[in-house]
Parts: structure tokens; C-alpha cells; sequence
């Protein structure tokens, strides 16, 4: 299977990140050059900001045409309500990968496959994002449109012809929902399964159009080792045994893409909370 390509961008500091949350309005910054635009070091703390204290990266929504640009769009981020302290919570933008298709697929539950109606097999994940605007305050972003993507309990994508199988036409463990007034949107799921060369990883992509521009973020989202253990020494995951490629050794990974996952009845359910600058 193909691997994903290398991370793009690079992380903030604290005292960049902090400055960030400090400016006036909601200014674009170029996250799709391969550095992304420096920013001064703050000078006063922001009282209004509910980011938790080990912040140390910040996230940014990238013109989806792949341009850099410096320019500031103003967006009503004021008239938004401001967000629980906790919610708010920066996070780099990674690679997308090979495996994303864009097929306007809308749906909350995406286990099953639109073209045959099986259900993938696989214990159940009901995921949730939380998505809020950097700013001044914290603020729900709400009308964002929420990708999610990732291979089945034998490591294979839909969608897509690679060189270890050919999925084309099917669409199982695909789907997008809007985010609502709260900036949430919730999927069900299955815990995903692996594929050698990578971690257990969640693929995800953040789009608005705001400003007349189109604008996105994409990044991936990966599980404590203990959770994974857990779920792999299950049906239908057994067989294959542990991932190859663990957290600390994937190139992608990073700590503050780690989502906590809590047992359910069934299975798992998780929350990963993102806050993107404009």
C-alpha cells in the first residue's frame, strides 16, 4: 500500500502560538507554503483565551487552491458565541495522503458501503469534532463542512485503486456532515484498522468558504497504543495482530493529534477538539 506523503508546514511555539491568539480580527495565514508565516512574540497574556495552557501549535485554514497568501479576511467572529474554556485547541495541519476522495457523501453514519449496503466489520466508534475559531475568543465555527476518512479492520481504503487492491466505486468509511451551531459534528463509525509503514490514524479535512474564498485544513488523528492493543486483540482485528508502525516511529505523528478514546457498550467513543485561525 502507498504510503502518505511527508507533513506540511511546521509547528508553532508557545509564544508564536499565543501571539497568534492575540491579534485583532481573523487574519489568513500561508499554511500551504513549506513553512508557515512567522509571527512575533507575544508580549502581554490574552485574557479573553480559553486554549489550554500546553498549547504549542496552531492551526490554520489554507486557501484550498494552494496559494500562500498574507492577506486579512475579516470574518464575523464577534457575533459568534464564545466556546467552554477547554474546547478551543490549536492543532497542526498534516499531509492529507493518497486515499481522499471527494465524493459530497453526507452522512453521520459512515460504516456502510452506498454501492452494495454491506457494513464494514469492526467495533463501533462514535466520533465527534468539536470546531471553534481562534481568535480573541474562542467561538464555535459553525456551517464548516467535516471530512473523514480512513481504511477498514484489514487496512484498505475505499474508493481508490492502489497497488494491493482496487476499491473503486465503493465508498465505505467515507462521509462529511456540516458542523452546527455548536461548531460539532458527529460520526459513526468503526475503530480503523492499519496498514504496514503507518500508525492507527483518522483522516480528516475542515472546509469553509469565508471572505469569497475557499479555505480547508486537513490533518490526521491517532489513538493512545493501550486503546489500540485493546481493540486489535478483538475480532475482526485479531488476525492481523498489532500495527507495524507505533505512534513513536510513524513520520506523521505528532502528540497533539492524540485523541482520547472512552469504552462504550459496543465500542469507543471519542472527542477531538479543533481550533483553526483565519
Amino acid at each position: 500500500m502507498d504510503n502518505d506523503d511527508q507533513p506540511i508546514g511546521r509547528i508553532l511555539t508557545r509564544r508564536e502560538a499565543l501571539a497568534l491568539l492575540g491579534t485583532t480580527g481573523a487574519a489568513l495565514l500561508a499554511a500551504c507554503a513549506p513553512d508557515l508565516t512567522a509571527l512575533p512574540p507575544a508580549s502581554t497574556p490574552v485574557p479573553n483565551a480559553t486554549v489550554a495552557p500546553t498549547l504549542t501549535t496552531a492551526a490554520t485554514l489554507a486557501p484550498a487552491d494552494g496559494t500562500a497568501t498574507t492577506a486579512a479576511t475579516a470574518l464575523p467572529v464577534a457575533t459568534l458565541t464564545p466556546v467552554p474554556a477547554g474546547m478551543c485547541v490549536a492543532r497542526p495541519e498534516v499531509t492529507e495522503g493518497p486515499y481522499f476522495v471527494d465524493d459530497g457523501l453526507n452522512r453521520s453514519d459512515i460504516r456502510s458501503d452506498p454501492a452494495t449496503g454491506a457494513v464494514s466489520a469492526g467495533l463501533p466508534l462514535a466520533l465527534t469534532f468539536n470546531v471553534s475559531a481562534l481568535g480573541e475568543a474562542c467561538t464555535p465555527l459553525e456551517g464548516a463542512l467535516v471530512d473523514v476518512w480512513h481504511c477498514d479492520a484489514a487496512g484498505v481504503y475505499s474508493g481508490v485503486s492502489d497497488r494491493s487492491f482496487s476499491t473503486v466505486g465503493r465508498a465505505f468509511l467515507r462521509g462529511q456532515q456540516l458542523t452546527d451551531a455548536n461548531g460539532r459534528a458527529s460520526f459513526t463509525t468503526i475503530f480503523p484498522g492499519w496498514y504496514s509503514g503507518r500508525a492507527v490514524h483518522i483522516h480528516f479535512k475542515v472546509r469553509l468558504t469565508a471572505g469569497g474564498r475557499d479555505l480547508e485544513f486537513t490533518s490526521q488523528l491517532f489513538f493512545d497504543e493501550a486503546i489500540n492493543a485493546a481493540v486489535y486483540a478483538q475480532a475482526p482485528y485479531a488476525g492481523r495482530g498489532l500495527a507495524d508502525t507505533p505512534n513513536a516511529v510513524d513520520r506523521i505523528y505528532q502528540e497533539q493529534l492524540l485523541v482520547a478514546a472512552a469504552p462504550t457498550a459496543d465500542g469507543y467513543a471519542a472527542t477531538f477538539d479543533l481550533g483553526l485561525a483565519f
